[in-house]
């Protein structure tokens, strides 16, 4: 049996965030800048066709993009007529996603949150997205039940992973073109952030769906082959590590 797994302690846990938050801080400018590169890439038409094996252009949908970063996802669902909030805990990163949106002249709301501690009523969203985010949270037990609980019955969660601490290991980091401009401090600063979580020991995304089946998520699938869809090629982009993607619903009551 999935075991679901060992909840740190809570001073722990802020630890753990406030690392997670200094880290992504020093980051903040010239990850917004990757992020503007892969907007102007392939990378966005990709995405949008990713998206749209799930929902259609046309859908009225109110989305909720955790752990949002620099906008990215914000920026590829700009095509569509969508009421989009963003949320990430690093203040730094909302600043200049809220740059980049303006740059663009795109539009959604984006506010400093704990993923795991959501300031949404229930019910209040069609669709939760996001991307390389639940390997950063020291509860996500928790982060999957907030989202069930802010989700509108029947409303979808799409999470886009990888398994990034077993990469580390299992991968030369020479492979990691998205990293190339990442300082050598910075790499070993994300490393030991992966050994603090528990979630780096466990088997994704088996854990995630034996989490989300326990949640009372409804539907859950998961797809190995998404990051053969989005990230095949070698560029600027890429990761070894594979993204994975699960997708679940709330039930309709």
């Amino acid at each position: 049996m999935t075991k679901l797994m060992q909840i740190p302690f809570e001073e722990e846990a802020e630890d753990i965030k406030d690392k997670v938050v200094t880290y992504w801080s020093k980051r903040a400018e010239s990850f917004s800048e990757h992020k503007h590169e892969e907007i102007h890439s392939r990378k966005k038409q990709l995405w949008q066709a990713e998206f749209l094996r799930h929902f259609s252009a046309d859908d009225k949908l109110s989305v909720l993009d955790v752990g949002c970063g620099a906008g990215f996802f914000e920026m590829v669902l700009s095509d569509f007529d969508f009421d989009v909030t963003g949320v990430d805990l690093t203040p730094e990163m909302i600043e200049r996603g809220k740059e980049l949106l303006s740059r663009h002249g795109a539009k959604a709301r984006l506010m400093v949150m704990d993923a795991e501690k959501l300031d949404f009523a229930d019910s209040s969203f069609d669709l939760v997205i996001n991307r390389n985010l639940v390997w950063t949270l020291p509860h996500p037990v928790e982060a999957y039940m907030e989202w069930h609980r802010v989700l509108k019955p029947g409303g979808m969660l799409l999470v886009y992973d990888a398994e990034y601490a077993k990469g580390f290991h299992h991968y030369d980091q020479m492979q990691n073109l998205a990293h190339k401009n990442v300082t050598d401090a910075m790499v070993e600063e994300c490393h030991d952030i992966y050994h603090m979580l528990s979630i780096s020991t466990l088997d994704r995304p088996e854990w995630d769906k034996a989490c989300l089946e326990k949640i009372g998520y409804e539907n859950i699938v998961t797809d190995l082959g998404a990051g053969d869809r989005l990230y095949s090629e070698k560029d600027q982009f890429y990761m070894p590590d594979r993204m994975f993607l699960v997708k679940a619903q709330k039930a309709v009551v």
